[in-house]
């Protein structure tokens, strides 16, 4: 796969995927080098000193809901023998927020995370309560990783570095400011940082591809020493065929939703967080209940299919497992969207999205 480099606005890269400083500063940077969330909806959440260890006494003292065994399913995916066919979208859900998605002949995978806990030690931590939808071993050859933010349940250093060793030089890393430093002392140098609102090329045998990195509300930071030094982000990408795909990575509900839409849609596909919710006063800066992900579903377009994610894998709050979908169904039917826009997926499930279909179902889902 040929590589090319575009610049979208400001900030771009380099081809070695170094990050050109930007000509004005824009909102989300801050003087020193890091990073931060310019919206008002932002304030308080994971930020607030203390917090946390809040919510843990909080736990301590009351418990938690426990999970129910055998409520997280796992069926066998079914991937195109030979790759996707121009036109074609095939997405399996490997858990979490972590998918194969199949696009017009390119393999790429968002956040993806094998290991069985996410945690700075393996021995420690939140576990897999379902496993992998596809085993690592019978992953296709991967084109293109997309990273969100640098959390360990999404940014998982035993996978990053599993998948270089068996792909090496082929897989393009896409990611938002701060990373190739990370990247490169594993190897990784094939590495495209993006500023929020620029995009870059990726070449693929049926024709380019653009990904787009895009703002998120959340933060970053995987050590004490890291301050919020890396950029948090969500992703869209654009086929040859004309196909749309947005993913959410993590996110609070925030006002850039409809410019997104507005911006890089129509969304054929939607890949939006509805999970770690609870306690709401100290998550919701951070990360989307399932109502307010129908609100950025609608915020966004309301058009394509709308996919659940970062749920059902490892039980980051208070809320069970399978409490995220159950309420998002309660949601999408209570705003009145149509059943068949929303897919909530088993693990290892694929589900197949064809640009002709797309255009026919692009038509806002609520009729705005």
């Amino acid at each position: 796969m040929q590589e090319e480099t575009g610049i979208g606005r400001g900030a771009g890269t380099s081809q070695a995927g170094t990050a050109a400083p930007p000509r004005h500063r824009p909102a989300h940077h801050v003087g020193d080098g890091t990073f931060r969330n310019p919206w008002p909806t932002a304030a308080g959440g994971a930020s607030r000193a203390g917090a946390f260890w809040r919510w843990r006494w909080d736990r301590l003292l009351n418990g938690v809901e426990p999970d129910r065994p055998g409520s997280l399913p796992l069926v066998r995916p079914e991937l195109p023998p030979a790759g996707a066919r121009y036109g074609e979208l095939h997405l399996t859900w490997i858990g979490h927020s972590t998918l194969l998605i199949q696009l017009d002949g390119v393999n790429i995978l968002p956040d993806p995370v094998w290991s069985r806990r996410v945690s700075p030690v393996s021995w420690l931590g939140p576990a897999r309560h379902a496993p992998p939808g596809l085993p690592f071993d019978e992953l296709p050859p991967i084109d293109a990783v997309l990273l969100s933010h640098d959390h360990y349940d999404h940014l998982d250093d035993p996978t990053v570095r599993r998948l270089a060793d068996r792909f090496g030089e082929r897989i393009r890393w896409f990611t938002s400011l701060g990373y190739a430093d990370w990247l490169a002392r594993r190897g990784i140098h094939r590495v495209t940082e993006l500023d929020w609102w620029d995009d870059a090329a990726l070449a693929g045998p049926l024709g380019t591809l653009r990904i787009g990195a895009l703002p998120a509300q959340h933060w970053c930071r995987r050590s004490p020493a890291d301050g919020l030094s890396r950029l948090w982000a969500s992703w869209s990408i654009l086929a040859p065929s004309g196909l749309r795909v947005y993913f959410g990575g993590d996110s609070g509900y925030f006002p850039e939703y409809g410019r997104i839409g507005a911006a890089r849609g129509p969304f054929d596909l939607m890949l939006l967080p509805i999970g770690a919710y609870e306690p709401e006063w100290f998550m919701r800066a951070a990360h989307m209940n399932p109502d307010e992900a129908v609100l950025a579903y609608r915020d966004l377009g309301a058009t394509g299919l709308f996919v659940p994610i970062h749920w059902g894998t490892f039980r980051l709050s208070d809320e069970p497992l399978i409490a995220p979908p159950r309420r998002l169904r309660d949601a999408w039917r209570n705003a009145g969207l149509p059943p068949d826009r929303l897919a909530i997926l088993r693990h290892g499930e694929t589900r197949v999205l064809t640009a002709r279909a797309a255009r026919a179902a692009r038509r806002p889902a609520d009729g705005r």
